[in-house]
């Protein structure tokens, strides 16, 4: 077989191996996540979700890629986001081994695909008369049921995964969310309707309306009061505890079980609540009755413990409000307007899009380090604690010597309690875990007896009470993971704080009612649901190379500076020269002078914008020599190190050579 043959075959072997590899590759679709946050791959809970999924999904990514590509800088930078988005779906897909049905949408004008995108409720941008851009995502079900990402916007890109994976945990749930709502003020308002509701108008009298937020989330679940004297939570999805004052023993073994049985909860508790109004016959007769309310007998075996009749403050938080009408507006430390970034935290979805939040006499939340040993067998297990709510780094704790300053506020000397502290004081957190129970050896109640109807004198007797032992559960199940949100505060959902009413009707104020909600949304879900992590984000910067150009900035920023301050000045004295001349009055003498005055710093002015041009076109330059260099360096690099390469394996390929030849040789 001679050389030619030789190399021609070697050719074709070569060209079936590289062919039979890249097949191979593609089959086994091997990825390799080497992002600093690994966003490209997917987080145990959604993992979970995937595997709990008894029905196949299908995921439509509508993206408008051709009209992107007519569209203005502004759409077109959609680009590198749409492909991060179908590459993590991707994820879904292939994790997913025929559960997950990815197809991606290009809706073209006055296509089929354009109408069903519409039909979903998807947001359209109208770019030209015919192009419209789409860029959102729809979840469906074999049966039917569909759930919808209207448009992909980038402030949400670090919770994406938990969007998508939201849509798919809760899609296959037909069921309206139940949620139960205990608690020892009026929220629920007068309970009656129809007949009842009828009798009370005719004798003059209004049924008192639920708070705002309790209609809110009725427009979306099913919301319930739960009894205060209850002996076991059932059939509620979710516990709504606000204001717990003064609850039996019972009522807190009822809460303590729905927590270890894996029921969602949300806990707002209070040291100082405005919407407690203090009893007036208790006023008059000199008694100061408490309107704070705690669940730390609870709380502290969750890992949470709210401080008694201690307030969170912060000067550079606290609002300025008139008390009174025709009062002065005075700054009350213990009223706090919560803003990004220091207050909410980033990487939560619950607080993460949050603007502002009003707090009023909030408390302060600790964590509880406490450890299993032979003396306290009750000791809690891990728990996991999300910080939602802080205020500043200098935010502190204070206390009020006694509780009528908080009755009638004076700012000046709230404020003389405060000391500004160091770090930061949290009023809200989202406590995970597995709990164990604050009543491991069960509770004894007491229950009314029925007396005997054939003894008379058994029938003349009261009932007289029996104790009642219950029991249930000491520690929650290993496959089950709690999740309990708590707020030092109540106020922050009443009527007063969180809406207000006009002639229009009610309409919410700031994000209070929003947080409430973004926290029931949260908790409705599974656990591993909540169990998501805050993805990075995908856009990453060139540091190195925008300090560079920072750099080259700096450079010419002096004199461009100083060049500023020269126009400024010459222009002032243009001005002051026409000033001048309309003042005295122009004689054809004065009217020449001024002219040439006016002439010579017009020239000065038009030399200095020249030099600021020409400093501006330096720095222009500067910048783009720098990334000519950059590129030809990442250009010319791969191809160096493959030369450099090649030229060290034909250095030992000859020196093998030359032995192999010496070696034959001296046989």
């Amino acid at each position: 077989m001679n050389r030619t043959l030789k190399a021609i075959l070697a050719v074709v072997f070569i060209g079936i191996i590289t062919f039979s590899a890249i097949s191979i590759c593609r089959t086994l679709s091997v990825k390799v996540d080497l992002t600093e946050r690994k966003l490209y791959t997917l987080s145990n809970g959604s993992k979970a979700i995937i595997d709990k999924l008894n029905q196949p999904v299908t995921i439509k990514l509508y993206y408008a890629k051709t009209a992107a590509l007519k569209a203005p800088d502004a759409i077109r930078q959609y680009n590198n986001y749409y492909f991060f988005i179908k590459a993590l779906l991707e994820e879904y897909a292939a994790y997913g081994r025929g559960k997950v049905d990815l197809q991606v949408i290009d809706p073209r004008p006055f296509s089929d695909e354009e109408q069903e995108a519409l039909r979903y409720g998807l947001k359209r941008f109208q770019i030209t008369e015919d192009e419209s851009f789409f860029f959102g995502l729809v979840t469906k079900t074999e049966y039917g049921v569909t759930k919808s990402i209207d448009f992909f916007t980038p402030d949400r890109q670090n919770f994406v995964e938990y969007d998508i994976s939201y849509l798919i945990d809760t899609m296959t749930t037909r069921e309206k969310l139940k949620i139960g709502v205990l608690s020892s003020l009026p929220v629920m308002g007068d309970d009656v309707s129809g007949y009842m509701a009828e009798m009370m108008r005719m004798q003059g009298q209004q049924p008192t309306p639920p708070w705002a937020i309790v209609q809110q989330l009725r427009q979306r679940y099913e919301v319930t009061a739960v009894d205060l004297d209850i002996e076991e939570i059932k059939d509620v999805d979710l516990l709504l505890v606000i204001h717990p004052k003064d609850l039996s023993e019972k009522t807190l073994f009822a809460i303590d079980q729905f927590v270890l049985k894996g029921g969602r909860t949300i806990v707002c508790v209070d040291p100082y609540c405005l919407a407690d109004r203090p009893n007036q016959q208790a006023m008059m007769s000199g008694q100061m009755p408490s309107s704070s309310s705690d669940l730390n007998r609870l709380l502290k075996n969750w890992g949470v413990e709210m401080m008694d009749e201690t307030f969170a403050g912060d000067e550079n938080l606290m609002m300025t409000v008139a008390l009174r009408q025709n009062d002065r507006p005075q700054a009350i430390i213990g009223l706090m307007e919560l803003v990004p970034p220091d207050c909410f935290n980033a990487d939560n979805v619950i607080s993460a899009d949050l603007n502002f939040v009003r707090m009023m006499f909030s408390g302060v939340l600790n964590e509880v380090n406490r450890k299993e040993n032979d003396e306290d067998k009750n000791a809690n297990a891990v728990s996991r604690i999300t910080p939602l709510l802080q205020t500043t780094q200098a935010g502190n704790s204070w206390k009020v010597d006694s509780p009528y300053e908080l009755m009638m506020p004076n700012g000046p000397r709230l404020m003389s309690h405060f000391t500004p502290g160091k770090k930061p004081i949290t009023m809200a957190s989202l406590v995970t875990g597995r709990f164990k129970s604050a009543f491991p050896n069960g509770i004894d109640i007491e229950v009314k007896n029925d007396a005997a109807e054939n003894d008379d004198k058994e029938s003349e007797k009261e009932k007289q009470p029996e104790t009642k032992h219950l029991t249930g559960l000491t520690e929650a199940a290993e496959s089950t993971d709690c999740a309990v949100a708590v707020f030092t505060d109540v106020d922050f959902i009443t009527d007063m704080v969180a809406y207000q009413r006009s002639f229009f009707g009610v309409s919410v104020v700031g994000d209070n009612s929003a947080l409430l909600l973004n926290t029931v949304e949260n908790l409705s879900g599974s656990g591993d649901l909540i169990a998501i992590r805050s993805r990075g984000n995908f856009y990453r910067p060139f540091t190195v190379v925008e300090e560079i150009e920072k750099e080259a900035k700096a450079e010419t920023a002096e004199e461009v500076d100083k060049v500023n301050a020269q126009i400024e000045a010459f222009q002032k004295e243009l001005r002051e020269l026409v000033s001048q001349a309309r003042q005295k009055g122009e004689t054809l003498i004065d009217a020449s002078e001024l002219n040439q005055s006016k002439a010579q710093v017009e020239r000065k002015i038009r030399e200095a914008e020249k030099r600021k041009r020409e400093l501006q076109n330096q720095k222009r330059e500067t910048i783009e020599a720098m990334r000519n260099k950059l590129r030809n360096f990442c250009m010319l690099l791969v191809p160096v190190v493959i030369l450099v390469a090649a030229i060290l394996l034909s250095i030992r390929r000859r020196v093998l050579r030359r032995r192999y030849i010496s070696h034959a040789s001296d046989a």
